[in-house]
């Protein structure tokens, strides 16, 4: 389960420390055991983000049965997808 709190943290520590692969090491290392992915956002297309922001949006995880899918579920949420934003 990950809480709305949570992803607000999250989403404040990735702007604070500006969106990397360091950023990503870092919140896998401060939100154990939250799975985290870190990819483009247009990898994810016809999806919805729960948390949308200017550079980044974030994506929940559903990672309970053996395949991972998108969920906007916070209960069932395993993990979190950062996807960046890449402007036109």
């Amino acid at each position: 389960m990950i809480t709305t709190e949570q992803l607000q943290a999250i989403a404040g520590k990735i702007q604070t420390l500006g969106l990397d692969d360091d950023t990503v090491s870092t919140l896998r290392q401060d939100y154990q055991p939250i799975h985290f992915t870190y990819c483009m956002d247009d990898d994810l297309p016809n999806n919805t983000p729960v948390l949308e922001l200017e550079k980044f949006n974030l994506y929940l995880i559903d990672g309970r049965e053996h395949c991972l899918c998108l969920t906007t579920d916070y209960q069932t949420a395993t993990g979190i997808v950062v996807a960046e934003i890449i402007p036109d």
